[in-house]
Formats: structure tokens, C-alpha cells, sequence
């Protein structure tokens, strides 16, 4: 087969990108190189001991407070990370690459000493809230200072412009120059410092608590399974399964991405593990050099949409939303499942444009009947053993409770046993040339058996956070446990199974990749862990000068009160704010600034949706930023791998991403697609609708159903689409959505809700901030029991109602009680009272499904039309 990107090499050498996207560019040699690596090392060490109950035992047995507190582990986690900042990465394109020189140790050494004085000192500096010494703000500057130097090692100049930018404004924030509009009164330097470096409200907060207690296992599990040869496993896996195809390395790329990203916290290190090899196959088989790296970053950047770990930001959105993080991989699942399953198909239509054909595999796979056998037999079989699993350990969990632990380990062990076993049997994978001939795939089962056992510590990951309930923390814990379980053990053990090769140098590899893959983890989370104290400026920015609110109010002025034309500048504004971050940085700072705009000028409007979908939609375009022209970062690492134009790789991955820009406005209006509220058989339904949906609003975009459509198709197809996705917008125009009653009867109407129920209320009172002014705030009050009268259940949920003329007048609820932040828009020491202007009841209405029944017809109508012009099979069959 042809190579249709010609012989074009890459622009970068792909190792070194590798290098300097996950670790640091810098190997230093000698003994700085063996400090650095004995550095990174005793931080992987130092967060597995303290997820342990290792300190609690020490405690006990030798009398001594070992044991630290959340915030004591934040300022060792990053001191950690400063200083191996300093020393992995260099701090010009001219600093030497193999050796640390003096500057570095030194700037290594305050990056410490800054973080440290807290950790000695921290008895002293909370005697003293507030009034920082002479010290105190020296140690904060050059804390701050080594947070803004340790970012542009390790991540470039985006974020650190950006941190900077929130700086100036808490110091210069009432410079006349500025409009008026957002001018705030400024900060001391004292004030200003303390905030950001004394306290939990800047670099030291959520965020880089998050970082030290969850993300920081979370990457360490990643970079072991990776280590142990996962990765590799992974993507020949998906190779062998769909490399016969149409198209299908590129097939290949998009599993073997989706893959890599249950446990990658990078759309660019996922790109270049992956891409390095599913790249050069798609070039061979077809593709032009910047759809091939297209179709790897579109794949590179839904892997960070992917639950369980999300780019390392689900923990952060767990927190941020207050959602337990079961609860939010089952909202975020969804999504993430329908565009990867869309993206799949648009690569087959590409396929289909350009004629391609699949790779020969080695024997037929048999009829279609066998083939379906195989794989009902594959279900089967997994359903009887998740049984066995689930309901004898659900039987000695309730027997023997105290055994339970002990149970599962041993499972665990017999299981890794068997499947080490059956593995010993077969050759190891190789690590492919992706540049060699490929002349026939490997087969599925072949390439099957010898990794099964890599999936034991993912199941045992998401056992303990799905049916277990474990915090995050421990599941990640022991999920690594048996990571390294594995990797220690799983070439000595295949010697002794095989009977051949070496012991001894079987057990020196594994304790080789039980080190190697440590020293990864932490320089993985070098990144990470300096973009996460950064990320904290910014918060602490915002919890400073209330700066959201004036990107609310800019919004709402281009907007115009239009629900569509908030989201979608909120869309664009996420998109230019992650352009150039991390993952973790890109959610903190889009979440930080974008999602209040969206929960105070909707809910101004009438639009009223939970939390989790606010942050998922700022989430999902801030991710989109990773292959969106210019800066595109994912892009630019495909087009180093492909030769293609990073730019026009860019653009044609946008293209294909705009499926996935599509659901963020969707799920915002029809919550049933993050699973909110929605039963199991519901769930089922909501995702078979949602993903033909997909694959119709991929094929209108693609321009290409069973035949290359007309653009009248194309439009049919779209709105076939979106009414599958959204049924209840045609009934809106039909039915309205709530019954409305006058706000006087708000006592009435709690007095008769069930139990439990949520209460919509429209508000109304005048502006705090505008004299003279009205403003409007939509509200959901959740009622208590139904076993009160109605006054008490609205004081329960937050309101004080009082009749007054005729009208249910609210007081100013107290500080800390439910509402006060929302309420702070209102005057209430007006002459005009605040007051309840509306409540909304749902409508009594028909379903909205009745309109998937039109929907289906113009459907029909389309694939009528476009069946006379087919020529070739339109959907998983292979070439003609």
C-alpha cells in the first residue's frame, strides 16, 4: 500500500516530544541526574505513604505525630514539585539539556525553603492571621515567583500571562484607565500575599489539595500501567480488533486513544504515545498526512472527556460541584461514550469517500453467524463472571465482613495467576516500527490473551469507587497497589511459567520497571502539580475581586438576555481561555470565571440546570482548545508525527470535533443526557437515541449518509438529529413547559407539593448595584417533608416569606444560609420589597417522544432517496 503522505518525515524527533509533553526535557547525567531521579522517586513514595494507613501504624508504634493534615501534605506535594521543576526541565532553549547548572540548584532551593516555612512555621503563621511579618511576605514573593517560574518550565508562557494577568488586576484593579465597569478597589501587598500564599484561598487551595490527595495516585496508576506495557497492549488490541475495517488503523486510533485515555492526564502525551504508532499506519493506508493527525487529536482530546479520570479533572469537578465522583462518572459517561462512538463513524464515512480498504487478517473470521456466536459467547461469559464476582463478594462481604478484604485480595491474586498463565503461553508483544510493512493482522484472540490481566487494577479501580463507595483517594491507592503488584512480578513470574529464560534478570527488569515507572509518575505530575498552584492565583483572584461577575455582566451585555447567544459566547470564551493549558489548569480556569456567568445570567433568564452540567459544558470547550487553531498544542504534536501542516491539522480536527462541541449546549437544555434523574431501562433508551443522533449529526456534517448527500439531505439529517437529541424543544413550541400560578400563593402551593419536591420561583426586587432597576432571578427551592405547613417548609429551604399587600415579600436571608449569595443582587432596604413574582409547576403534557415519530419518517424519506445512488456498503462491511 501506498504511503499517501509521501515520504515527509517528522518535523521533531517523537522521542523528545514524548520527553518534554510527560517528565521534563531535561536528562541530566551524573550524579545531578541521579539526585533528580532519587528526588522523583521519594515523591512517589512520600503520596503512596501517606495514602496508606503506614502513618497511622508508625504513630501508634513509635508514639510520634507522623501523620499529616490535608494542608501539610499540600505544601510537601508542591515543594516536591518546585524543586523538580527546577532540575527536569531547563529554563532557556539554551540551558544545557544533560547536566543542572548552579542557577537551578539555587532556584530548586527556594522553591523549598518557600514551601517548607510554611510546613515549620505553621503554629506560628496561624497565631498571626492576617498580619503578616517582614518574613512572612519575603517568603510569599519568592514563593509566588518560583509558582510563575516552575509554570513556564514546565508548560510555556500561556498560563503564566494568564495567572499574571489576575495579578495586576488585584493590585491595579483601580487604575482609571480601566473602565468602569471592572475597576474594583484594589489590594495591599500585604493583603494580597497572604491571601494568595499564607492561606487556603490562593496557591495552597482546593485545587492543589485535589492534586496532592487524588491526582497524584491517579497519574502514578497511569504511568506504572503504561510502564508494565499497557499502553502497547492497548493499542495492538484495537489494532487486531478493527484494522480489517475500512479505514482501520485510524478505527484503531480512536479505541486505542479512548483506551489510553482512562488513565492519560494529557491530550498531547496521548497523542504522542499513540499517535506515534497509529499515525504512519493511517498515512499508509490512505489518509492524508493532516487528516491522520486530525482523526489522533479528535480521538487524543476525547480521551480527556473520559471517565474515570478525565484529564485528571474529574476530581476537581467533584469538588468544585459538590458531586460525589461515582455520581459524576456516571453523568460524564454518556457523552463521552456517544462521541467516541460518532467519531468511529466519521471515520468510516472518510474512509468511504476515499475508497479505502482494511488490512488482511491472517484466516477468515468465519460467517456472521459464528462471528456473531463469538461474540454473545464473549458477553456471556463476562456477565457469568462479573456475577460470580459481584455476588460472592457481596456474600462474604454480608458473612464474613472482616474477611472481605482478604477475599478480594486473594481473587485478585488467583485471577492474576490465571491470566499471567494463559499470557506465558503465548509471545509477548513487540513494540512495532510504525514505519515497517504491516502485511497481515495479528488476530484479535492472539493479541487478546497476552494482557488480560493489565485490566485486573482498572476493575479493581472502578469496583471500589462504583459498588464499594471508596473515596476516590483509597480506590486510586489500591488500584496502584495492584499495579505494582504487577509489575514487579510479571516477568519473573512468566520465566518460571515458561520454564525458560533468565530468573535472575527477569527479576532485575521488573524491579528496573517498578522504579522506572515511580520516577514517571512524579515527573508526570511535574506539570500538574505546578499548574494546579498556579491555577490557585487565579482562584484566589476570583474569590478576591469577585472578577466572574464582571465577566457575568459582560456576557449578559453581548448577549442580551439571549439564553443561546450567553452559551455560546461562554463556549467561545472557554475555548480562548484553554488555548495552551493542561487539563487541570485549563477546567480551574474556564470553571472559575465561565461557570458562574452561566449559573447567574441563566438563572436571570429563566434557565435553571444543575451544577455538574454548568462545569461539564465550560469543560468541554476548554478541553476543544487542545486542537483549536492557533495555539492547539495536541495538533501541533500530531503534525510533528504526521509532517502534516499543524495548523490545517488544527482546523480539520475542530471539524471533526464538532460533534462533541454540539452536546455541551444539548445536555445543558436536556439533562437526561448526563444521566441526571434517569433510571436504569431509561439510561439504556436515552443512550441507543442519543447515539443514532450522533451518527446522523456526524453524517450531515461529513456530507456523506449512504451516498454523498445533497445539501436538503444534510438538513433533514440535522434536524433528525437534534430532535432525537431534543425532543422537548418541538414541545415547547406546542406546550409550555410549566403552569404558572401568581407568586402570592407560593405558601399554598409548598403546603401541597410532595415530599422532597423542588419548587421553581421567579423572583423579583430591585438591583443592588443599578438604583432604580429590577432584576429578575429564577430559583429551584427544595421542600422537606410534607409533613409541615407551607411556611415552614420554604424556611427550610432557605426563604423567609411574609405577606405584605397582597404579595409574598422575602427578607435578606442570613449570611451562610442557602440563598444569601444568590439574593446579594437585591436591594432588600428598598422601598420596594423583594418579592416572589412567579411559581412554576411542570405541565401536565404529552410525551415528548411523539416527535422521534416525524423524525423517523424523515429519516426513512432520506435513506430512500440516498439507497438508489449507493454504491458502495455504507457501513461496517469491508472494501468492495
Amino acid at each position: 500500500m501506498s504511503d499517501a503522505g509521501g515520504d515527509r518525515k517528522p518535523t521533531v524527533d517523537v522521542d523528545v516530544l514524548v520527553a518534554e509533553t510527560e517528565g521534563g526535557a531535561r536528562q541530566a547525567q551524573g550524579w545531578a541526574g541521579r539526585i533528580i531521579v532519587i528526588i522523583a522517586f521519594a515523591w512517589s513514595a512520600f503520596q503512596l505513604y501517606n495514602a496508606s494507613d503506614l502513618p497511622y501504624v508508625f504513630a501508634e508504634a513509635t508514639g510520634l505525630n507522623l501523620v499529616l493534615n490535608n494542608l501539610q501534605t499540600r505544601r510537601v506535594h508542591l515543594a516536591f514539585a518546585l524543586v523538580l521543576a527546577m532540575l527536569a526541565y531547563p529554563l532557556f532553549r539554551s540551558s544545557p539539556r544533560d547536566r543542572v547548572p548552579w542557577y537551578d540548584w539555587g532556584l530548586a532551593l527556594l522553591g523549598a525553603i518557600s514551601t517548607l516555612y510554611l510546613f515549620w512555621f505553621n503554629r506560628e503563621i496561624g497565631s498571626r492571621a492576617g498580619l503578616p511579618t517582614t518574613t512572612d511576605l519575603i517568603i510569599a514573593t519568592i514563593g509566588l515567583a518560583s509558582v510563575g517560574i516552575a509554570v513556564y518550565r514546565a508548560l510555556g508562557l500561556p498560563l503564566v500571562v494568564v495567572a499574571s494577568v489576575f495579578m495586576l488586576y488585584v493590585f491595579f484593579g483601580n487604575a482609571s484607565w480601566l473602565p468602569d465597569a471592572i475597576q474594583w478597589a484594589g489590594a495591599s501587598f500585604n493583603k494580597a500575599m497572604w491571601h494568595y500564599w499564607m492561606q487556603t484561598e490562593g496557591v495552597f487551595g482546593v485545587a492543589l489539595g485535589v492534586s496532592a490527595s487524588l491526582i497524584f495516585l491517579f497519574v502514578l496508576f497511569g504511568a506504572l500501567l503504561e510502564r508494565a506495557g499497557a499502553g502497547n497492549y492497548f493499542i495492538k488490541l484495537a489494532f487486531a480488533l478493527l484494522g480489517h475495517l475500512r479505514g482501520g488503523p485510524a478505527k484503531a486510533a480512536v479505541v486505542a486513544s479512548a483506551l489510553s485515555g482512562l488513565y492519560s492526564g494529557s491530550s498531547i502525551a496521548n497523542v504522542v504515545t499513540t499517535g506515534t504508532f497509529t499515525i504512519p499506519l493511517m498515512k499508509r493506508t490512505g489518509f492524508k498526512p493532516e487528516k491522520a493527525g486530525a482523526i489522533e487529536v479528535a480521538s487524543s482530546t476525547n480521551g480527556q472527556l473520559t471517565p474515570p479520570v478525565m484529564g485528571a479533572a474529574a476530581f476537581l469537578i467533584a469538588e468544585f460541584t459538590g458531586v460525589a465522583y461515582p455520581d459524576l462518572i456516571v453523568h460524564a459517561l454518556l457523552p463521552a461514550l456517544i462521541s467516541y462512538i460518532a467519531l468511529v463513524y466519521i471515520v468510516h464515512l472518510e474512509a468511504l469517500k476515499l475508497g479505502l480498504k482494511g488490512l488482511t487478517r491472517p484466516t477468515p473470521l468465519g460467517t456472521f453467524a459464528q462471528r456473531l456466536s463469538g461474540v454473545l459467547f464473549g458477553f456471556i461469559a463476562t456477565a457469568v463472571l462479573a456475577a460470580i464476582v459481584y455476588f460472592g463478594l457481596g456474600w462474604i462481604k454480608q458473612a464474613l465482613p472482616q474477611f472481605t478484604f482478604w477475599s478480594a485480595a486473594l481473587l485478585f491474586l488467583v485471577g492474576y495467576l490465571v491470566l499471567l498463565w494463559v499470557a506465558a503461553r503465548h509471545p509477548d508483544l513487540s513494540e512495532d516500527d510504525p514505519d515497517a510493512p504491516v502485511l497481515e493482522l495479528p488476530r484479535p484472540r492472539d493479541v487478546a490473551v497476552t494482557g488480560l490481566y493489565f485490566v485486573l487494577p482498572i476493575i479493581i479501580l472502578i469496583w471500589s469507587i462504583m459498588l464499594e463507595r471508596m473515596s476516590p483517594q483509597l480506590a486510586a491507592y489500591w488500584a496502584t497497589m495492584a499495579m505494582l503488584v504487577i509489575v514487579l512480578t510479571q516477568r519473573p513470574l512468566k520465566v518460571l511459567m515458561r520454564g525458560t529464560g533468565d530468573y535472575s534478570a527477569a527479576i532485575q527488569l521488573g524491579i528496573t520497571d517498578f522504579a522506572a515507572g515511580m520516577i514517571n509518575g512524579a515527573r508526570n505530575m511535574i506539570g500538574i502539580g505546578a499548574a494546579t498552584a498556579a491555577a490557585g492565583i487565579i482562584v484566589g483572584t476570583v474569590s478576591l475581586t469577585g472578577a466572574h461577575q464582571v465577566v457575568g455582566e459582560f456576557v449578559e451585555f453581548l448577549s442580551g438576555g439571549n439564553l443561546l447567544l450567553m452559551l455560546f459566547f461562554v463556549a467561545v470564551m472557554s475555548l480562548i481561555l484553554g488555548m495552551g493549558l493542561p487539563t487541570t489548569a485549563n477546567y480551574i480556569v474556564v470553571s472559575s470565571l465561565m461557570a458562574p456567568v452561566i449559573v447567574s445570567v441563566g438563572a436571570q433568564n429563566g434557565l435553571i440546570v444543575p451544577l455538574v452540567a454548568v462545569h461539564l459544558f465550560v469543560f468541554y470547550f476548554g478541553i476543544l482548545a487542545d486542537d483549536t487553531p492557533p495555539v492547539g498544542l495536541a495538533a501541533f504534536a500530531a503534525a510533528a508525527i504526521s509532517g502534516g501542516d499543524p495548523i490545517r491539522t488544527g482546523v480539520q480536527g475542530f471539524t471533526y470535533d464538532i460533534r462533541t462541541a454540539l452536546l455541551p449546549f444539548l445536555f445543558i437544555f436536556n439533562t437526561e443526557l448526563l444521566l441526571i434523574d434517569v433510571g436504569p431501562v431509561r439510561a439504556v433508551f436515552v443512550f441507543i437515541v442519543a447515539a443514532i443522533a450522533m451518527l446522523l449529526f456526524a453524517a450531515a456534517t461529513q456530507g456523506y449518509f449512504l451516498a454523498r448527500s445533497r445539501w436538503w439531505e444534510s438538513i433533514i439529517l440535522l434536524v433528525v438529529a437534534l430532535t432525537l437529541l431534543r425532543p422537548g424543544f418541538w414541545l415547547d413550541q406546542i406546550q409550555p413547559p410549566f403552569d404558572e400560578f401568581p407568586g402570592n400563593e407560593v405558601v399554598e402551593i409548598a403546603a401541597e407539593a410532595p415530599s422532597d419536591d423542588m419548587l421553581r420561583l421567579v423572583i423579583r426586587g430591585p438591583d443592588f448595584d443599578d438604583i432604580g432597576e429590577i432584576s429578575q432571578l429564577s430559583i429551584q427551592a427544595p421542600l422537606g417533608p410534607a409533613d409541615v405547613d407551607g411556611i415552614e417548609r420554604l424556611e427550610s429551604a432557605g426563604l423567609t416569606v411574609i405577606e405584605m399587600n397582597g404579595m409574598a415579600v422575602l427578607e435578606e436571608p442570613l449570611p451562610g444560609t442557602r440563598f444569601f449569595t444568590k439574593f446579594q443582587m437585591f436591594d432588600f432596604y428598598a422601598d420596594e420589597p423583594v418579592r416572589i413574582e412567579t411559581v412554576k409547576l411542570p405541565a401536565d403534557r404529552m410525551p415528548k417522544e411523539i416527535f422521534f415519530i416525524p423524525a423517523l419518517l424523515l429519516l426513512g424519506l432520506v435513506w430512500f432517496v440516498q439507497r438508489r445512488r449507493q454504491t458502495v456498503p455504507a457501513f461496517w462491511g469491508k472494501a468492495a
